[in-house]
């Protein structure tokens, strides 16, 4: 009588392996941002993330900072330069690399991020933003207010093409009701952001061979 195999089959060894780079990653993630976080704020800035990407030996460290949430724009690509100058320096005087090459880039958020923090809010005090509440539909309003539990704004509401749009009622939308927000661009307010439109690409990256790591 055949036996058909079960579905609880162990993984490959491959996606074992894999998942132990993801894990190694992580920690390393972690240890990372300790590291490095002293050499953000020295800029005046704030250490969003630390994500590290594995392809064979060589890894991509990418280091995300932003302003302070106290503060409204964007972050200025000479200052940009200037953290990742640092933060090279930091990572090449770190006593417990491994050794592995890396590649290291350091950007800004951009606009593009997603609204997953209250300090992201608050950031983005002022703008238009679009969100998705966990029922009902997306809502879309200026900005207005930020609370450790709750964002207020005022909603725009629908018109016809062409014709002027028109606000609605202040309300207010607890985080725990909140699937997702974003920012929308609005030419209007480019000059206050400082080039923030092509902050996505904005990542001045240096390549460290292994005998320099």
């Amino acid at each position: 009588m055949a036996v058909r195999p079960g579905n609880d089959s162990p993984p490959a060894a491959s996606t074992l392996q894999q998942q132990a780079h993801e894990a190694d990653n992580q920690l390393e993630s972690v240890r990372l941002t300790a590291l490095l976080l002293p050499t953000v704020e020295q800029h005046g800035l704030f250490l969003e993330a630390v994500e590290i990407k594995s392809a064979g030996s060589e890894r991509t460290v990418n280091v995300v900072v932003d302003l302070p949430e106290d503060q409204t724009g964007s972050v200025n690509l000479d200052l940009i330069s200037d953290v990742a100058h640092d933060v090279s320096l930091a990572m090449d005087a770190d006593p417990h690399d491994h050794g592995r090459p890396y590649s290291l880039e350091v950007s800004s958020p951009g606009v593009s991020r997603p609204l997953t923090e209250p300090r992201h809010w608050r950031r983005n005090v002022g703008r238009m933003i679009t969100v998705r509440p966990s029922k009902g539909d997306d809502v879309t309003g200026r900005l207005l207010q930020v609370t450790d539990d709750a964002v207020r704004l005022t909603p725009q509401l629908p018109v016809k093409k062409g014709m002027k749009p028109k606000t609605g009622e202040a309300l207010t939308l607890l985080f725990t009701d909140i699937r997702k927000g974003t920012v929308q661009v609005e030419f209007a307010h480019l000059d206050d952001t400082g080039n923030e439109g092509s902050h996505d690409d904005a990542r001045p990256t240096t390549t460290h061979p292994a005998s320099e790591a």
